[in-house]
């Protein structure tokens, strides 16, 4: 019974294993993040001194966060050391048929981009439904 319970187990040995996130994921956050403080611009700002100050101190802030890992990675792949081995362009489609390597332990390279994407889609998304019922109960109130 055993080895019949064994042998339903997928075969997880040929698949790559990559420790780091494909370009496209990064592309992606990166993407939402603008997202993000676009929606805040535009649902938000009402002409105000004060909401636009803290609008411009959160888009700088977001700025800074996309920003610095960009440079950082684009003078690693600069000035990286000779001995260090150069990886290949991976495809999107080879990323996510692989594993990922999360502090010691294996997972999905799908699930691990859930993880990286889902917090900020939900607080990107979150914030335009915030600012369309803020906008549309503005409107009503108007009336």
């Amino acid at each position: 019974m055993k080895d019949l319970a064994m042998s339903r187990q997928p075969a997880t040995h040929n698949r790559p294993v990559f420790d780091r996130l494909h370009p496209k994921i990064y592309g992606a956050a990166a993407g939402l993040v603008a997202w993000f403080a676009l929606m805040a611009w535009v649902l938000f700002d009402r002409g105000g001194g004060d909401v636009s100050l803290s609008l411009a101190f959160v888009t700088l802030l977001f700025v800074m966060a996309v920003g610095l890992p960009w440079t950082m990675s684009r003078l690693w792949r600069k000035h990286r050391m000779s001995n260090e081995p150069l990886h290949g362009p991976v495809s999107l489609r080879d990323w996510e048929a692989g594993d990922f390597v999360v502090w010691g332990a294996k997972l999905r390279s799908v699930h691990a981009a859930i993880d990286v994407l889902l917090p900020l889609i939900a607080v990107s998304f979150g914030l335009t439904a915030i600012g369309i019922v803020f906008d549309i109960v503005r409107a009503h109130a108007l009336f």
